[in-house]
């Protein structure tokens, strides 16, 4: 499913690897008007303003009938993205990443079990107790460092009230009015451009899979500490919660877990295999760039695509430390051999079903001639994959999203249609009847307020108790999903969404009306006409 994200950008949405199960036939995979959200354009390309542009009334019905249409709806083309074309150079028409499914919620329980902070911290041992609750936060969120207040953020620096927390419990409204002075917060104190607490930012961003039991953990200290009365320094806490998560991962505690039980933690992809093998049997030339090491890409992806998983790619690079591999010129390529040991060549070519090492992206697209447009790369990770590539490279980038397919299944639900229904006719109501001055219409007016505020929660909650939906706030889109337009050309469930299309397929952006453009769609029902101040005052 794909949607207009704006300044040509699109969104994809499908099916998840095999762990999560496969597209059900209930949610049609096809192109535009059928995400839910239609976020405006990044805070760069929309006008200045208070509150962020929201999505058009009508954004539900139109979401509605495409999902209950067989083929696309017709759409003016206007700056076709040739994503799949292979009409411009024959070796290189495709390149992707694909998100290799070892980083799913399997890994996290046990994840959860290490220690907080390096070296082992003297941190009590009563932490231990808490258990890890995968349904507690979702990612994109932001957490003040100074604060240590986790939160959710929309593309304006607005917060959502109600979804401040310091530990596991949810922080009065009130207090987050006086705490940042308002609901917005400042240039100054947000997360830096990359999303990291560095620089005089006090707030980070969480955007990867790895990010949710790091979330959970620093919530979980927090809760600890403030419960038992016990002074402690947030900004030390997070900083040892951070060493933590990275030991983990550079130390090899979470590799080497993981290969002892593969069958534990990956799931076979066959979905993820038929992609692979049909661009492949159509020419196109792929590589993979992964910061795993050897060992632990070639267990995965034998176990997830098969023995033969080399024949498939044109270049595969482990251990690059992305997102350093952009941006360092000076690492070269190193080969590893069968053993896994590091030769001492000098690579003149990357050669097909060679392993190498680290290397840059600058001697990548000298030995490859790969360049530009011509790649569509494939990421999990909004910043450490993608933002580079697009921003000082010119690649077409997509973008792994795997709560997309849960948050569309709810979002196709009756009873969410329904209540979206209701609420987005009473809020056209309020804006329509608010000119009505008499003490029973304010009165009404008070009620429907009410009655809005309540079903906005109820809408959150449909989503994530705590945090509601990834990428959007109340009306709003969501910070993570401004980062998500601006980084990527499209995104989507997985790679397995690819199988619904020839691999020719060109995908037309739709023009999507400006907030000063007259839009496609009503804004209200036609039977209904804003009252002008004087005839209510003459009433």
């Amino acid at each position: 499913m794909l949607s207009s994200l704006g300044g040509g950008h699109w969104a994809a949405v499908s099916s998840l690897f095999t762990q999560f199960g496969t597209c059900p036939n209930s949610i049609p995979f096809f192109p535009t008007a059928t995400a839910l959200v239609q976020a405006p354009s990044p805070s760069d390309h929309v006008a200045p303003g208070p509150k962020m542009p929201s999505s058009p009334p009508s954004t539900l019905g139109m979401t509605e009938k495409a999902f209950r249409c067989s083929q696309p709806p017709p759409f003016p083309p206007h700056l076709p993205s040739p994503l799949l074309q292979p009409h411009w150079c024959s070796r290189c028409s495709l390149n992707c990443h694909p998100l290799l499914p070892w980083a799913s919620a399997r890994a996290f329980p046990w994840l959860w079990n290490i220690p907080p902070g390096p070296r082992q911290s003297e941190y009590p041992m009563e932490i231990r107790k808490y258990e890890y609750d995968p349904n507690f936060a979702i990612r994109g969120l932001h957490y003040d460092v100074q604060r240590a207040v986790l939160m959710k953020i929309d593309a304006f620096h607005y917060i959502q009230l109600g979804t401040v927390y310091r530990g596991l419990s949810v922080v009065p409204d009130e207090e987050v009015i006086e705490m940042y002075e308002g609901s917005h917060v400042p240039l100054e104190q947000m997360s830096d451009f990359y999303g990291k607490s560095s620089h005089g930012n006090t707030m980070k961003q969480f955007m990867d899979i790895f990010s949710l039991p790091e979330m959970s953990l620093l919530s979980c200290v927090n809760e600890y500490f403030l419960k038992n009365n016990i002074d402690y320094e947030p900004v030390h806490l997070y900083k040892d919660v951070k060493d933590s998560i990275r030991d983990v991962h550079i130390k090899g505690i979470m590799y080497s877990a993981i290969e002892a039980d593969i069958e534990k933690y990956i799931c076979y992809a066959e979905q993820t295999r038929a992609v692979l093998a049909k661009l492949a049997d159509h020419g196109k030339k792929m590589f993979l760039i992964t910061n795993s090491p050897s060992s632990f890409v070639d267990k995965g992806m034998r176990y997830i695509v098969g023995k033969d998983w080399r024949d498939l790619f044109d270049v595969v690079i482990v251990q690059a430390e992305k997102p350093n591999f952009f941006n360092d010129k000076r690492r070269p390529f190193r080969k590893v051999n069968e053993k896994g040991v590091l030769l001492w060549d000098k690579i003149h070519k990357l050669q097909k079903g060679q392993i190498y090492k680290q290397g840059n992206l600058y001697e990548f697209l000298k030995l490859t001639g790969w360049r530009g447009s011509k790649v569509l790369y494939f990421g999990d990770h909004i910043y450490s994959d993608l933002a580079d590539l697009t921003l000082k490279h010119g690649w077409r980038t997509g973008a792994i999203i795997p709560e997309l397919r849960s948050e569309l299944r709810i979002m196709n639900t009756e009873q969410y249609i329904q209540t979206m229904t209701w609420l987005q006719t009473l809020t056209g109501l309020l804006e329509q009847m608010q000119v009505h001055r008499d003490a029973e219409s304010q009165l009404v007016l008070q009620e429907w307020k009410k009655e809005r505020k309540e079903m906005r929660e109820m809408t959150k909650n449909f989503f994530n108790t705590q945090f509601g939906s990834l990428f959007r706030t109340d009306q709003n889109p969501t910070y993570f999903l401004r980062r998500l337009s601006r980084f990527a050309d499209i995104y989507m469930a997985s790679l397995s969404c690819l199988l619904n299309y020839d691999v020719s397929h060109t995908f037309y952006p739709r023009r999507t009306p400006l907030q000063h453009e007259l839009p496609a769609w009503p804004d209200s029902a036609p039977t209904l006409r804003l009252p002008l101040l004087q005839e209510a005052h003459a009433e």
